[in-house]
């Protein structure tokens, strides 16, 4: 099976072509957005860091900022600064260009002259990248040159139940055609990491599963939290949801059944063809799925029993629910109706075949649910650790 996208110098392979509006701090979102919402064909999103940041907590920002205008998705880049936060242009641009070779170009509100004079460049330099992205022609790849992405949220007993494991399915599928699938939430690994770590392809990736688990745990232990206090959330409880380890259980389904190839921390790069591997995110959807899409995954498929608006700016999301009375309430925001598989109607197999098919089309540019509703929010995990 193959797909058709569009060829990066870099040597990656993207799905979609948009050109990047990234604001290096909360102070430069604004104008960001000024400038795409004035040319078709370019993103952006609502960056609430880039200042005021200890060095750990910057680093994660660094990261995501560098790995989303890496993502073979994005085209070129437009990087907009105030000129004064603590990521400064330089050190934005280095880190860009150590992950890619890019169309990338510059503007310093302070040193152009205010907000007008910043959007007014902003857009002659979106349009020129624009333009030059229109001339690229789409060409065919195999499915090994897709990053998949994985996240549930909102989780029901019909997530561990039928959907969890539908992705399970397609996950596999696509590690089999050679490509990698990135199974992240480590809060929700907790109670059956030892499950994870068995199926480790060698003792250093069993005892970083581990490592990163108990790391999380006692993170949030040092400020005198338990992570078992916030997690299962009100709206999984309210599903039937009971236990940490019960949401656990039905999280890593996720993952199917292939080895775990690496773990990989917040937003660093992720290899193409590695089979199945982990990334240390928290369990909160609009962070978990960015530092995916700064790794360089170009979809992510989500999972949800009580339903989520989740999108991404530069990414498509596809989401799937277990629940047939979810799917009814919120078609507006939901790909896909795993629930036969609960009533015995489709298998497992039917159920992962068709989700590979639609994971196919959204690559060659058919738009999700979150796309057409032009949902984009997104948040940078911090260094003290949340949920």
């Amino acid at each position: 099976m193959n797909f058709f996208g569009y060829q990066r110098p870099d040597g990656r392979v993207g799905i979609r072509n948009h050109v990047l509006i990234l604001p290096a701090s909360v102070c430069a979102s604004d104008t960001t957005r000024i400038i795409a919402n004035q040319v078709n064909g370019a993103v952006t999103f609502n960056n609430q860091q880039g200042c005021s940041q200890v060095a750990p907590d910057q680093q994660l920002t660094m990261d995501v900022m560098a790995g989303y205008a890496a993502n073979p998705n994005i085209y070129g880049t437009v990087v907009v600064s105030l000129g004064c936060e603590n990521c400064q242009m330089d050190l934005v641009v280095k880190a860009i260009e150590e992950r890619t070779n890019k169309p990338l170009r510059q503007i310093i509100i302070q040193e152009i002259g205010g907000t007008l004079k910043a959007v007014e460049q902003g857009v002659r330099y979106a349009r020129e990248l624009v333009q030059e992205a229109s001339m690229l022609q789409k060409q065919e790849f195999p499915m090994s040159e897709l990053i998949l992405g994985t996240e549930c949220g909102g989780s029901d007993p019909t997530s561990g139940l039928a959907a969890n494991p539908v992705i399970g399915r397609l996950s596999d599928l696509l590690v089999a055609d050679g490509g990698t699938s990135i199974l992240s939430e480590t809060t929700e690994f907790i109670g059956a990491e030892h499950i994870l770590a068995k199926r480790a392809k060698t003792p250093e990736v069993h005892d970083r599963i581990l490592e990163i688990v108990h790391r999380y745990e006692k993170a949030l232990q040092l400020i005198g939290e338990e992570v078992r206090e916030g997690n299962p959330s009100p709206g999984n409880k309210a599903g039937g949801i009971t236990t940490l380890e019960e949401k656990s259980l039905g999280c890593i389904h996720k993952g199917g059944h292939a080895p775990v190839s690496a773990v990989y921390d917040y937003a660093k790069q992720v290899a193409t063809k590695e089979g199945l591997v982990i990334m240390d995110t928290p369990g909160n959807d609009p962070a978990s799925v960015a530092a995916m899409a700064a790794g360089g995954a170009q979809v992510v498929v989500f999972s949800s029993g009580r339903g989520s608006p989740t999108g991404n700016p530069i990414v498509p999301v596809i989401k799937i629910t277990g629940n047939k009375l979810t799917f009814s309430k919120m078609k507006d925001n939901l790909d896909l109706d795993a629930s036969p598989l609960i009533y015995g109607t489709k298998t497992l197999e039917e159920l992962g075949d068709e989700l590979y098919q639609m994971v196919r089309e959204v690559a060659c540019g058919n738009q999700t649910k979150a796309e057409a509703l032009g949902f984009t929010e997104m948040a940078i995990a911090r260094a003290c650790n949340y949920v």
